[in-house]
């Protein structure tokens, strides 16, 4: 019954995106077959009042329709241009993450549940929410400090939206699934793990005391860093579903008019948000992955403060050796140490020719050093570089992919406060400062101090590696003299699954031709 569940959501939502006219909106010219005639049906089942809207704007009826789990769907997908193309991606990066408020009694029980103690005892006064989200809302409280009353953010878990997300990822995983089996052309673009993916980010975004964790670890990062911060987190009361902050009073980068009023000024904010971004992309390897202008805020003295952090991304030391080196690169106009980095870090296969792929590059980046500086957009050379890469077999890495995805909004951010916004000089102080200290001589010391330490924990495991060698030595033996088995465990659970996939792409082939049938009987 769960797949039957499954297969009836789906077909639910694409329902809804066939009468918003989200799938007519898709590009069908060029379609051939059955894909062009299901496209040209979408186009006449599209109601009146869809048809005049942008593609932006029917994806967003849409998602509005669905439910807060396809909002998700859609600003995930919006990082993975590689799965639906960039166009899409920008249209689905415009869906606006703003729901109904739930009653604040439903609030008062999900604190009391998760912190085990009456609200009353938690908080001087707990008010009404402020903005609703599709995963928590936030409402505004106050403490009681050793110095008085003080103003919190206290943002709370909405009610039943694990079981909501639980269910609709039963339909995410069960179309995945089918377009594996039914599209082998597109396979390549793994859905089935980019579901997985997307679990996964769900889970931990619903999680608070991870996005708690979260706001710790950069507070920390940048202590010392100048005119950015982010909301201190009361440790006290912070759980699975609440996680309270200090409330901050500032403007929101958003408001442009409402900055510019206040006198504040904005090419030293746009410079100082750029800046920010890189230093904890290259410096710390941890960046805040949805920098949107809603998420900013600018205190009285012109600090940044970034809030919801329940997106975050991670770069390792290799992933930022790359990035510095292939924008230093571009900026030297040395296409050869660029390409060369790729095949040194292992993203593009060796099969591949060097200089045929340094030429794809210059063909990138030799058109940028016969434009203005401030036309220049680093998001965008980002996305013609993985978009000339995925000619060379570059599998799409997620961590670069966030990356860009950030980087995008990011750059535009600071070019809603400055349209003169130079992205090259602003950054070359901070990513020169780092290839100064990572790729020079002060960085060969780290990187053999690094390597010594690894030659020291290798050492330490020398007699237990000795010892898996030799059982692996012998299994190998076995195996060869009696062949590969399966126990009878494993070869049942083998049978089940294979059975259960197969019931599962009946039941929902059964259910999507019931209800067309149904539609059809509605049309005539």
């Amino acid at each position: 019954m769960s797949s039957a569940g499954a297969a009836f959501r789906l077909v639910r939502a694409g329902w809804i995106l066939t009468r918003e006219g989200v799938v007519a909106a898709l590009p069908g010219e060029d379609m051939t077959g059955l894909p062009k005639f299901g496209w040209r049906i979408a186009k006449l089942l599209t109601r009146g009042g869809a048809r005049r809207r942008q593609r932006s704007e029917r994806l967003a009826g849409a998602v509005a329709r669905l439910g807060p789990s396809y909002v998700k769907l859609g600003q995930f997908l919006a990082t993975r241009p590689d799965v639906v193309g960039n166009d899409i991606a920008v249209d689905l990066a415009l869906l606006q993450d703003r729901m109904h408020t739930f009653p604040r009694a439903q609030a008062v029980h999900a604190i009391e549940s998760s912190l085990g103690r009456p609200v009353n005892d938690l908080f001087i006064e707990l008010g009404s929410p402020v903005a609703a989200a599709s995963i928590a809302q936030v409402h505004v409280a106050e403490v009681e400090r050793d110095v008085g009353p003080s103003k919190v953010a206290v943002k709370v878990i909405r009610p039943g939206v694990r079981k909501a997300f639980q269910n609709d990822l039963e339909s995410f995983f069960l179309a995945a699934r089918l377009q594996e089996r039914y599209m082998p052309s597109t396979r390549r673009l793994k859905p089935v793990e980019v579901t997985e993916t997307l679990a996964q980010t769900t889970r931990i975004e619903m999680d608070l005391r991870l996005e708690a964790a979260a706001l710790s670890e950069i507070r920390e990062n940048t202590r010392d860093d100048p005119g950015f911060r982010v909301p201190d987190v009361d440790w006290e009361r912070t759980g699975r579903d609440v996680l309270t902050m200090e409330w901050v009073d500032g403007i929101k980068m958003s408001d442009v008019e409402g900055l510019r009023a206040a006198g504040y000024d904005l090419p030293l904010i746009a410079s100082n948000l750029i800046q920010s971004f890189l230093r904890h992309t290259l410096r710390d390897g941890f960046f805040h992955a949805d920098m949107h202008p809603g998420n900013l805020f600018v205190e009285a003295d012109g600090t940044i403060v970034a809030v919801d952090l329940g997106i975050s991304g991670r770069l390792g030391k290799k992933e930022r050796h790359f990035l510095a080196e292939i924008l230093y690169g571009f900026i030297t106009r040395n296409y050869v140490r660029v390409a060369e980095v790729h095949f040194e870090a292992g993203y593009v296969p060796r099969k591949h020719n060097v200089a045929a792929f340094a030429q794809a590059i210059r063909a990138i980046g030799e058109p940028i050093h016969g434009q203005p500086a401030e036309t220049i957009s680093m998001a965008k050379l980002l996305t013609l570089l993985f978009e000339v890469t995925e000619l060379f077999d570059m599998q799409a890495r997620p961590e670069l992919i966030l990356l860009q995805k950030t980087m995008v909004v990011v750059e535009g951010v600071a070019r809603t406060l400055d349209p003169h916004f130079n992205m090259w000089k602003t950054s070359e102080p901070v990513v020169g400062g780092w290839i100064a200290d990572n790729l020079g001589p002060r960085g060969m010391l780290s990187d053999a101090r690094d390597g010594l330490h690894a030659l020291v924990s290798l050492a330490r495991q020398a007699p237990e590696l000795a010892a898996r060698t030799e059982r692996l030595s012998r299994e190998i033996d076995a195996m060869a003299e009696h062949g590969l088995r399966f126990d009878k465990a494993t070869a049942k659970a083998i049978g089940e699954a294979e059975a259960r996939n197969t019931r599962s792409g009946r039941i929902a082939l059964w259910v999507i031709a019931l209800t067309l049938i149904w539609i059809g009987w509605k049309l005539l």
